[in-house]
This record gives structure tokens, C-alpha cells and sequence, in this order.
């Protein structure tokens, strides 16, 4: 009879918590976030661990379109053949192309990447600024500074009749801001979106 009554008890606790409610609002997601910079969709980070070598990456698919337009040695990574093809292509499906270029200086992960969208812009939610960079307007989020993000710099552009977005990671601090590294990646990028 007792544990009947015991049980009854802890029933009408459990129940009694069951319908209380939390007041206030839930958290939103962070607007920038390292797997979601482009127009809230996934995609991947490049700065994941345990990327390949460039030289022994997996390819999924063949390298053409805008992925086929950036070489590595517009890139300012030391050690790659121009033939040598991105370290992955086509890894985020929410974009039309997507690409990337990893490798390791001095066990530093750096990288570029790509993404790639027909017929729409891709946007991010707060930028730093923007550059007019041979007559084409590069929104830019420079997030170096913020603390327990790998520097970063996150840019998006117009591109042939769509939407390109690029992400630069670097932590080495060997070449350049990260900023700069993207700004440049883009003028080459346009200098050949016709071709």
C-alpha cells in the first residue's frame, strides 16, 4: 500500500512539472555562423580537421564552371601545381557548384572556398562593408577579430548572372588578411567570368 501511495505521489509531481511552462523566447541562431553563412542554408566549413593534401584530395565529380576558373596559383598557398585541382567539388548541395582549397602551413589549416548559385544573389545576414572591385559590388564580413572564430572573411558578389560567395580561412597570419586574400581571389574571379 505504501509504494501504491509513493507512486501515486511522485505520478502527480511528474505531471504537476510536465505543464509548467518557460516564459520568455528562444535563442536564435548565431546570424553568421561557421556552417551557415550564406543565406541560412548548410553548407560546409573549410576549416574542418583532417582535410586531405591537395594532391591526394577527393574529387566528387568534374572540376568545371566557376570552380574551373580559380587555380591554386591565384591562391597565395605555397607548394601546388596550377593543374592541381581543388582539395573537394560539389560538397554542399544547397548551392549549384561548390568547391574548395585546403592545405596545412606549418600544421595551420588555410583555405578558400566557393559557392556558387544561377539566377540569385547570395547574401549574408551583417557585413563589415563593401569594395567596388571592377565594377562590381563585393559585400564583405571580416570576423578576425571575433573571439572563437578562426579568422575569417566571408564575401559576396554577382557573378554571371547569379550569385557567387567565397570564404577565406587563415590563422597563420602568413599571407595577408583574410579580407585581402578574399578581395583578391574575386578580382581574378571576375577578371574571368566571361571566359
Amino acid at each position: 500500500m505504501r509504494r501504491l501511495v509513493l507512486l501515486l505521489a511522485v505520478l502527480v509531481l511528474a505531471s504537476g512539472c510536465a505543464r509548467t511552462t518557460v516564459e520568455g523566447t528562444p535563442a536564435a541562431q548565431a546570424p553568421l555562423d561557421a556552417e551557415s553563412p550564406f543565406d541560412k542554408e548548410s553548407s560546409t566549413d573549410p576549416s574542418a580537421s583532417g582535410e586531405p593534401d591537395p594532391e591526394t584530395a577527393p574529387i566528387d565529380g568534374e572540376v568545371q564552371g566557376v570552380c574551373a576558373k580559380l587555380k591554386w596559383t591565384d591562391l597565395p598557398y605555397p607548394g601546388a601545381k596550377a593543374e592541381t585541382p581543388p582539395t573537394q567539388i560539389n560538397y554542399d548541395s544547397t548551392f549549384d557548384q561548390s568547391c574548395r582549397w585546403t592545405t596545412k602551413i606549418e600544421n595551420v589549416e588555410v583555405g578558400v572556398s566557393l559557392r556558387f548559385r544561377e539566377g540569385r544573389q547570395i547574401t549574408i545576414e551583417r557585413t563589415t562593408g563593401d569594395w567596388d572591385v571592377k565594377g562590381h559590388k563585393v559585400s564583405y564580413l571580416d570576423r578576425s577579430s571575433e573571439e572563437g572564430v578562426e579568422p575569417t572573411c566571408v564575401l559576396v558578389v554577382p557573378y554571371d548572372g547569379g550569385g557567387l560567395g567565397i570564404i577565406v580561412i587563415d590563422s597563420s597570419g602568413k599571407f595577408g588578411t583574410v579580407c585581402d586574400q578574399g578581395r583578391k581571389v574575386a578580382e581574378v574571379l571576375i577578371d574571368r567570368e566571361t571566359s
